[in-house]
């Protein structure tokens, strides 16, 4: 798990290696155990190593083999590294190091565009060919690992985060309103090749893009997410389709442990992250250290879910550490949590990942997470009136949308104005094929696109914010391309997530699978009042968001006037979406 970055010219000037210097220093907290440079004529690369795999200097980045005139950054983990080497190794590779850096070099000069596909693991790369001058730029299926990319000139920067891109300078920094109109109408995801400033794109998951030394570039995309069934899929019973999720999941987790130093487990104690220390208990991992954050109670709403997880930990005698964050910890770390963020995200749980990794970091540099969960078993409760839908577009708006088009009008300023951009782009999501009914679309939506900009990018953010690396068994796509498989109404059984119930009954204490569903509590923040009010109020009055002029000032005197009046049918809080917004363009000086 590291950060990369890396400028490529298309005029033949030399790289930037000042501006790719830049880039790596800002992301130094993602990899604080070394760096390096590498240069050449038109090509710079930048890596900041946090050391998982092979800890030897053999491994470090950026990485050059000599006789394939290849070199390589990267970030991310290949699991199945071992067995790939094995095979190059028969195809008469040699391997001067003992990492899965090196791997992805030779697999990419044995298999040319199509490794990808034998990947196991998460990543983002960037692949130099000495001979032709081509760059070949790649991001795993989920997005797991970001990619961000900025046109200067007439070069091409690439970086793991956002704000490294604008530290180098020469970047539009302008708010995008396409981007804009995602942000407030879709759930505050702002999907690939957007963000939120006109001057960054990202890569889009499951994609290569090749560039040539001339400028030209084509994208190849590796992989895509089908829900087609045969009649063999619809009539196998359930009790065989828990038996196949228990063992794709017991491979996931099992796959993830490839590791040179330990490997935690993020607890909340809801039955995702709960089934993933059962399935490492059951493997025989003992002394497993596994981490639980809460919160102050506010409003009546309890902010910790320790009871649940402290009963994970006592059923599976695991190392557990139980860490609670008073409310004036809470408002000091509010600035740093944004800072943090490559993307404005609005999710509570953001500064509970960030101040739970910071503890977590301290006794581990590798945790598993139960995120991915939700999106690929059916548990949001947005799912099950989707399954009986004649209009699956305007019926997922409905439950998901924070705001219609009329009303986006009516909030965002005149100059921001834009078509009804989310709406339409997920009608021509759910228009491709290999999703037939609604509530395939809809998971296919969610965990390929919402999830990516989401929930995967508020952990990677958090974590690598402390030099703590996250694996993600749930999104293990062969576990993912078998959930697709199974027909809807297994999933949608138990109240959600019926299949993934099923096995965890087989594992865990029943109180821990029938409570309600659970998120990292934050009431703090779901409430606004007190310093947190004023936090927000403060940064919506400063001279830079009046001359910003994003929001119509009438909405934002309502907003301000009556938090608790402005609700989204998500349940979150339209104040806190704008002010989060605001505060971040602050936070990161734009």
């Amino acid at each position: 798990m590291c950060g990369i970055c890396g400028e490529v010219t298309f005029d033949g000037a030399p790289a930037d290696t000042g501006a790719v210097a830049t880039m790596a220093g800002v992301m130094a907290p993602r990899g604080p155990d070394a760096q390096g440079l590498l240069a050449r004529d038109r090509i710079a690369l930048g890596h900041r190593r946090l050391c998982i795999i092979d800890l030897s200097a053999k491994a470090e980045q950026p990485m050059t083999d000599p006789e394939l005139g290849l070199s390589i950054v990267f970030n991310g983990c290949i699991y199945n590294y071992p067995e790939l080497r094995r095979e190059l190794q028969g195809l008469g590779y040699r391997f001067f190091s003992n990492g899965d850096t090196e791997v992805l070099l030779k697999a990419y000069h044995a298999w040319g565009l199509d490794f990808p596909k034998r990947l196991m693991g998460m990543f983002a790369f960037a692949i130099v060919e000495r001979e032709t001058g081509r760059v070949v730029l790649g991001r795993d299926r989920f997005g797991i690992k970001p990619l961000y990319l900025a046109r200067t000139g007439n070069a091409l920067r690439f970086a793991s985060s956002l704000p490294a891109l604008v530290k180098a300078g020469g970047v539009d920094t302008t708010l995008d309103p396409e981007a804009l109109a995602f942000y407030m109408s879709f759930h505050a995801v702002v999907p690939a090749p957007w963000t939120i400033l006109k001057g960054v794109r990202k890569l889009p998951p499951a994609t290569l893009r090749v560039l040539e030394p001339n400028g030209e570039e084509r994208d190849h995309v590796f992989w895509q997410l089908s829900f087609e069934r045969t009649p063999e899929d619809i009539e196998t019973p359930r009790e065989v389709w828990q038996e196949r999720v228990l063992h794709a999941l017991e491979v996931a987790v099992d796959r993830r442990m490839v590791a040179d130093v330990p490997v935690g487990v993020l607890l909340s104690g809801g039955v995702d992250s709960s089934l993933i220390v059962a399935l490492l208990a059951k493997k025989g991992q003992q002394g497993l250290k596994t981490f639980s954050i809460g919160f102050e109670a506010a409003k009546g709403e309890k902010g910790d879910e320790f009871r649940y997880s402290d009963l994970v930990a006592q059923t599976f005698a695991t190392d557990h550490h139980q860490i609670f964050v008073p409310s004036s910890e809470l408002l000091d770390e509010l600035p740093k949590t944004i800072r943090a963020m490559s993307e404005p995200m609005v999710s509570y749980d953001n500064v509970g990942f960030f101040l739970l990794s910071r503890e977590v970091a301290k006794h581990v540099k590798v945790v598993q997470s139960g995120q991915g969960a939700d999106e690929v078993f059916a548990g949001y409760h947005w799912y099950p009136p989707l399954a009986a839908s004649n209009d699956p577009v305007a019926d997922y708006a409905r439950v998901f949308f924070d705001r219609d088009h009329t009303k986006l009008g009516q909030h965002v300023a005149a100059a921001y104005g834009t078509g009804d951009l989310a709406r339409d782009f997920v009608a021509q999501h759910f228009a491709n094929a290999g999703a037939d009914d609604a509530l395939d679309k809809a998971l296919r939506l969610d965990s390929t696109i919402m999830l990516v900009d989401d929930p995967v990018k508020r952990v990677d953010n958090m974590t690598m914010a402390w030099g703590l690396e996250a694996r993600v068994p749930f999104l293990d796509h062969e576990l993912v391309e078998l959930a697709a498989r199974i027909p809807a109404e297994h999933k949608l059984a138990d109240g959600g997530k019926g299949i993934l119930k099923d096995v965890a009954r087989t594992l865990l204490p029943a109180d821990v699978i029938d409570r309600p569903k659970g998120y990292f509590p934050v009431p703090a923040l779901k409430y606004l009042d007190g310093p947190y009010l004023e936090m927000v109020k403060g940064a919506l009055s400063s001279r830079a968001a009046v001359d910003r002029g994003l929001f119509q000032p009438s909405y934002l005197a309502a907003l301000l006037a009556d938090p608790t009046a402005h609700i989204t049918p998500l349940r979150g809080s339209e104040l806190w979406q704008v002010g989060l917004l605001e505060l971040w363009l602050q936070e990161h000086g734009l």
